[in-house]
C-alpha cells in the first residue's frame, strides 16, 4: 500500500480502520492482504468478482425464502386439537391479539428486510453480471446498508427451537417444511450477506452508463 496519494487523485483513497492512515487502493493478487503500513491491520483483501456465483446463491435464497413463507413452521397437537401457522400467519395472530408493535417487529425483521435485500441484490447484480448499470444504483446501494442490521433470521430459528424444545414437554410439536426451509435460509443468507458490498463499486466503475452519452460498448465487466 502506498500512504497519503497526491491530492489530484482521491477516488481511490481509503482511512485505515485502526489508525487512520490514508492509502490509495491498488490491485492485489488473489489470497493475498493489503495492510497498513503504519500498524499494519488488514485493509481490505482481492475482491471476489463472480458476481454469477453471488447471483445463484441470492436466487436460491428467494427461493427458499418463498417455501418458507407458503408452508407451516410446526404443528402442535394437544388432545387431539392441532394447530399450524405460517410466519405470516404468526405475526397477523399478534396483530388481531391487539400486539400490533410485536407484529410489526416480526413482520420486519423477518420478512419484509430479507425479502428487500434478496431483491434489491437481484436488481444490482443481474445487470452487472452482463455488462449493464442497474438503473438507481446509488439509492439501492444504500437501501441495502439501510436494511441489513434489521434482518433477523437467525435470530427468529433460534427462538423457534427453543420454543419447540420447551413445548415438546407439554403437546406433540411436529417440524414442518417451513422449519426446514428457515434452516436452509438462514445458512444462504449467511453466504450472500457475507458478500462485500464494496466490491460491486468496484464492478460499477467498470460498467458504462447506458444513460452517459459517452458511455463505451467496447469497456468489459469483470466477472
Amino acid at each position: 500500500m502506498n500512504p497519503l496519494p497526491p491530492e489530484d487523485d482521491v477516488t481511490t483513497l481509503m482511512a485505515c480502520p485502526n489508525c487512520d492512515t490514508l492509502h490509495r487502493r491498488t490491485d492485489v493478487p488473489p489470497r493475498v492482504a493489503a495492510r497498513c503500513v503504519r500498524c499494519h491491520s488488514v485493509l481490505y483483501r482481492a475482491p471476489d468478482l463472480r458476481l454469477s456465483r453471488v447471483l445463484a446463491l441470492t436466487l436460491t435464497c428467494l427461493i427458499v425464502f418463498a417455501i418458507a413463507n407458503a408452508f407451516p413452521i410446526v404443528e402442535i397437537e394437544v388432545q387431539g386439537i392441532y394447530t399450524r401457522t405460517t410466519l405470516i400467519g404468526a405475526a397477523w395472530a399478534l396483530y388481531r391479539e391487539g400486539m400490533w408493535l410485536v407484529a410489526l417487529l416480526v413482520f420486519t425483521t423477518t420478512v419484509l428486510s430479507p425479502l428487500s435485500q434478496l431483491l434489491a441484490l437481484v436488481h444490482l447484480i443481474g445487470p452487472l453480471s452482463v455488462g449493464r448499470r442497474p438503473y438507481a444504483v446509488f439509492h439501492v446501494m444504500r437501501a441495502i446498508e439501510f436494511c441489513r442490521p434489521w434482518g433477523m433470521i437467525e435470530v427468529f430459528m433460534l427462538g423457534v427451537l427453543v420454543s419447540v424444545v420447551k413445548l415438546s414437554s407439554m403437546a406433540s410439536v411436529l417440524p414442518g417444511i417451513a422449519l426446514w426451509a428457515f434452516g436452509a435460509l438462514t445458512v444462504l443468507l449467511a453466504m450472500v450477506l457475507s458478500y462485500d458490498l464494496r466490491n460491486l463499486w468496484l464492478v460499477i466503475d467498470h460498467t458504462p452508463d447506458a444513460d452517459a452519452p459517452d458511455a463505451s460498448p467496447s469497456r468489459t465487466v469483470p466477472r
